[in-house]
């Protein structure tokens, strides 16, 4: 998993693309990002993900992240606006709705889908400005 947070708040995750460093998890990124006690809004290109990008995490991994998304609840409900993927097929942002509500209430923090990067910087911003 990559994070790029050089346009911060707006934080670009890809989950099909290696990490900066091998050496360090993508927890201890996130986690610097939740460090900064400011919002921010994820945004993701690669659609989504029910295709071959899909990876299917192994029980222990699903009990890791699991782990670390308990420790940071409170954090990610307070400085997570949203994750935006983008997708610009019509069906498949339909067919995400499902997933959505189930991905909001494990990681806190609301999945919604946009047509274009433009369309996710402005729901982004909108997201951003409500506080």
């Amino acid at each position: 998993m990559r994070i790029d947070a050089a346009q911060f708040p707006f934080v670009w995750i890809q989950m099909a693309a290696p990490g900066k460093d091998p050496d360090v998890s993508p927890f201890t990124e996130f986690e610097a990002l939740l460090a900064r006690q400011e919002v921010f809004v994820l945004l993701n290109n690669e659609g989504t993900m029910h295709d071959e990008h899909e990876h299917e995490h192994s029980p222990e991994e699903m009990k890791q992240i699991t782990r670390w998304m308990k420790a940071h609840k409170s954090e990610l409900r307070a400085f997570v606006k949203a994750s935006i993927h983008i997708e610009p097929n019509k069906a498949k942002r339909i067919a995400a709705k499902p997933f959505a509500i189930v991905y909001e209430k494990f990681w806190g923090y609301p999945l919604m889908m946009a047509s274009s990067k433009e369309d996710a910087l402005a729901t982004a911003q909108k997201l951003l400005s409500e506080g």
